[in-house]
């Protein structure tokens, strides 16, 4: 019989991502958690790492085990909550994209994390989001999803949107789109971890506008600071709208996208568990401004 101490062990490793690392998170000396990963092939008859100065990687053997390790633990710490009768808070380690708005997303995390559990959040670009996940990082990420991609559950969709200062010459009230050619006068604030940089970016090139450049950034509290000021317009997904900037569509740019939450392998539970990830969404989508994702 596997203890479940060995497991945590294994778990720390992939998680922390080194020995030293693990061994600290699971408040062991390096020696004793390496004993023990060692015992643990021996009882398993297989390598579970590829083990070098540099880094160490779970082997095919390893990764399959993951996926068990992962549920076996989740179970023990299910059942340990179910006859503690004051159990601890359960930490949901929850990677989110930078491109959200940090306000509306604190309220959303606030209103819609379940009972007895709180969040741990982690940031990134879609790319960082997916390897944290990969990696066991994080259980769960907020990112761009597909239809029918495979571990995922859809939160929303919207718009790409042009945000100008509310004052701008060019702010109808009417509300009504714009040609991109219109802003051709202006300066563009470049929002560097904008995943659909590369679209709109060909957008305006294709229509042959090729504004100036005031402000590249990766802060959107900074982006819509600029805008607000007057420094320059940019593209921005609707959940962005707030005071003093007005968000305009473009006619002729279609792109949206759809939020939703991914679990790795191993962490459909999070995802068949209403009471998990499906309340957050809800939160996430009233809070966001989000089209319906089908929760």
């Amino acid at each position: 019989m596997i203890d479940r101490y060995l497991l945590r062990y294994f778990l720390g490793v992939v998680e922390q991502g080194n020995f030293s690392r693990a061994a600290q998170h699971c408040g062991v000396s390096q020696p004793t958690l390496s004993v023990g990963i060692s015992k643990l092939e021996g009882m398993l008859n297989c390598q579970l790492f590829d083990r070098t100065n540099r880094r160490v990687a779970l082997t095919e053997a390893g990764s399959r085990f993951l996926h068990h390790a992962r549920r076996i633990e989740a179970e023990f710490a299910a059942a340990a909550m179910s006859v503690v009768e004051h159990a601890p808070r359960t930490a949901l380690r929850l990677g989110v994209l930078l491109s959200l708005p940090a306000a509306k997303l604190a309220r959303a995390l606030h209103d819609g994390m379940p009972e007895g559990m709180v969040a741990e959040v982690m940031e990134g670009r879609r790319a960082d989001l997916s390897s944290l996940l990969g990696r066991g990082r994080v259980d769960a990420i907020v990112t761009l999803v597909a239809p029918d991609e495979p571990r995922t559950l859809a939160i929303g969709s919207e718009p790409y949107l042009m945000a100008l200062a509310a004052d701008h010459p060019l702010v109808r009230p009417d509300g009504a789109a714009l040609d991109v050619r219109a802003l051709a006068g202006d300066a563009m604030l470049v929002r560097r971890h904008c995943e659909a940089l590369p679209a709109i970016s060909s957008f305006f090139t294709g229509h042959g506008v090729r504004p100036r450049i005031a402000a590249r950034t990766t802060n959107d509290e900074r982006a819509l600071a600029y805008v607000q000021s007057g420094l320059g317009v940019t593209m921005m997904p609707a959940c962005f709208a707030t005071a003093g900037v007005s968000m305009v569509a473009l006619n002729g740019f279609a792109k949206t996208r759809t939020l939703g939450f991914q679990v790795a392998e191993g962490g459909e539970r999070l995802i068949a568990s209403k009471g998990i990830l499906a309340p957050l969404a809800r939160a996430l989508r009233a809070s966001l401004g989000l089209v319906s994702g089908g929760i």
